[in-house]
């Protein structure tokens, strides 16, 4: 058997007596804090490197009342929050924070996920696409730092940083009426839909501005691809199909793709579909999804910087709104005759 040292983490203790100096001094050391001289921090990081002792910055942080870890609130299953994260953990670690991930599921709401970030000590809360309530919002900004990441605040005591949807939805409405269609129907992010009022009332709005009054029509949906099955079969029950489809989001628009097709409905040339937020997905060769895009690495650098000037600068909370682009690709043409 291996000595009671090589079984178990080394401490300070340990290290203090290899160096033959006091605790004390071993915490100067690596504290990096003047009073050691030269040779004692030589002697201290040789017995420090000797026994793999490694200082507990988690644990040092903690003490000082300070974790620097960013906790995040993702939703299982979402691309888009996905590629939301990619770009939190480099952006987090230049800050000099950590990064800490809790996802709602199906069995879990946002409420219960947050409650184990504040839990493990993170000083400041990032939450993407949440549809808790503003209220909720409001108690949460009064407990740490908190930012909303694709939706407003509702005045909340947090920040907020999103996508400028209403314009998003312009440019949609405006490509289709470009390419000739009048039927364009929304297939909306439901009542809990992060920004979906939003969308809806910015496709309505883009509607009007053409003429097109008597064509606007909203389907109930939501931002997963179940909707988008549920509105495709909607569709291909009536006499007529519309021309076109703004769906709620990219997976919303995936799955009424697949149900077109599957119906051997002709993608663009019987129907053009657009989507929302160009994640992953909608890049793929066999999806080819025309869509607005969510500047994610945007959106993501934004929220870290939110969290932490609110953290180390203790400025008051803010909303920055990025603008959107319209991407074009195979799924959306000339009306057909």
């Amino acid at each position: 058997m291996g000595s009671a040292e090589g079984r178990r983490r080394p401490t300070m203790v340990d290290v203090a007596a290899r160096a033959g100096v006091s605790r004390a001094l071993v915490s100067l050391v690596f504290r990096d804090a003047p009073g050691a001289s030269a040779e004692s921090r030589e002697k201290v990081l040789r017995a420090a490197e000797e026994l793999g002792y490694r200082p507990d910055n988690a644990a040092r942080l903690l003490a000082r009342g300070r974790s620097r870890t960013l906790g995040v609130l993702m939703t299982v299953r979402e691309p888009f929050e996905a590629d939301l994260v990619e770009v939190i953990y480099p952006e987090a670690e230049r800050r000099g924070y950590d990064v800490l991930l809790s996802a709602s599921t199906p069995g879990r709401d946002e409420a219960k996920a947050v409650e184990a970030l504040l839990a493990h000590r993170c000083e400041g809360v990032i939450l993407l696409g949440p549809v808790v309530d503003d209220a909720f919002l409001d108690e949460l900004g009064a407990r740490a730092v908190a930012v909303v990441v694709g939706r407003g605040a509702g005045g909340a005591a947090v920040d907020s940083v999103r996508s400028a949807d209403a314009e998003g939805m312009r440019q949609a409405v405006d490509h289709l009426v470009g390419l000739g269609h009048r039927r364009i129907v929304h297939v909306d992010g439901g009542p809990g839909g992060p920004n979906a009022r939003v969308r809806r009332e910015g496709y309505v709005a883009a509607m009007r501005a053409h003429g097109l009054d008597r064509d606007v029509r909203i389907l109930p949906g939501a931002y997963h691809e179940d909707a988008g099955i549920a509105a495709g079969r909607m569709l291909l029950a009536e006499d007529s199909l519309p021309t076109a489809v703004i769906a709620a989001n990219d997976r919303c628009a995936i799955g009424l793709l697949d149900t077109l097709r599957r119906a051997g409905v002709d993608v663009p040339a019987e129907v053009s579909v657009v989507g929302y937020n160009d994640d992953h997905l909608a890049h793929l060769s066999h999806v080819d999804l025309t869509t607005v895009r969510q500047d994610a690495a945007g959106l993501a650098q934004n929220a870290v910087r939110a969290a932490v000037e609110r953290l180390e600068e203790e400025v008051p909370p803010r909303e920055v709104v990025l603008p959107p682009a319209l991407v074009v690709r195979g799924t959306t043409g000339p009306p057909r005759r």
